[in-house]
């Protein structure tokens, strides 16, 4: 998923419609506004009223976290650089993630908006309780599992808006070399944004040369 000419300038422009233009947008506080509260809220009620220990809600709750960084990776490798034939799959594969690419540093697109990212949250969550039903036979592991999950959600988010809008740090110049490098010049490999180690065990770490 290269583009023919990358902008460091400008944004693309994914719909005519005013309205549904604006729906593609969002700034950081929104969505740290819009899940830490439930998230912290399901935490508080696997433990308050469903019983969990403090154990086992943090416990669910890291596995959780690093569940997602391999997800992400997963995600970013096979779905967000996923290359359809037809002009319908290019057009949604634009709107998801090609735009990105041709527009790197487009701050208002670095987060998913709040309609789109409430729908698929709510998708997941859905998926997570029937998983989690079919697999241990208990969903309300949902309710700490899904806070885990979405945390590492938003520290993915916040690191790749980090990463296009500030100058590294020294202790995560790694980080910002990997995804520059992916954008840039290998978009095959690099698909690692809140860490590498997926990049290290896959074998997709960008060359540095």
């Amino acid at each position: 998923m290269q583009p023919e000419q990358i902008k460091n300038k400008g944004q693309a422009r994914l719909f005519e419609n005013p309205f549904l233009e604006s729906l593609t947008k969002t700034r950081p506080w929104v969505i740290y506004v819009l899940y830490i509260p439930v998230c912290m809220y399901m935490l508080y009620y696997s433990y308050g009223t469903l019983g969990f220990s403090i154990g086992r809600v943090l416990g669910v709750f890291f596995f959780a976290f690093f569940f997602w960084t391999l997800f992400e990776y997963f995600a970013h490798r096979y779905l967000f650089h996923y290359e359809p034939k037809s002009k319908i799959g290019q057009r949604i594969v634009y709107i998801f993630h090609g735009n990105h690419h041709e527009y790197p540093r487009d701050k208002m697109r670095l987060f998913m908006p709040p309609v789109p990212s409430i729908i698929l949250a709510s998708v997941i969550f859905a998926i997570i309780w029937f998983s989690l039903a079919g697999v241990i036979g208990d969903p309300n592991y949902t309710f700490m599992f899904f806070p885990g999950f979405m945390i590492g959600y938003l520290a993915y988010v916040s690191m790749h808006y980090a990463i296009h809008a500030f100058a590294p740090p020294k202790y995560l110049k790694a980080l910002w070399r990997n995804h520059h490098l992916h954008h840039y010049k290998y978009p095959e490999k690099g698909f690692g944004v809140s860490s590498t180690f997926w990049d290290m065990i896959f074998r997709t770490v960008p060359e540095k040369k």
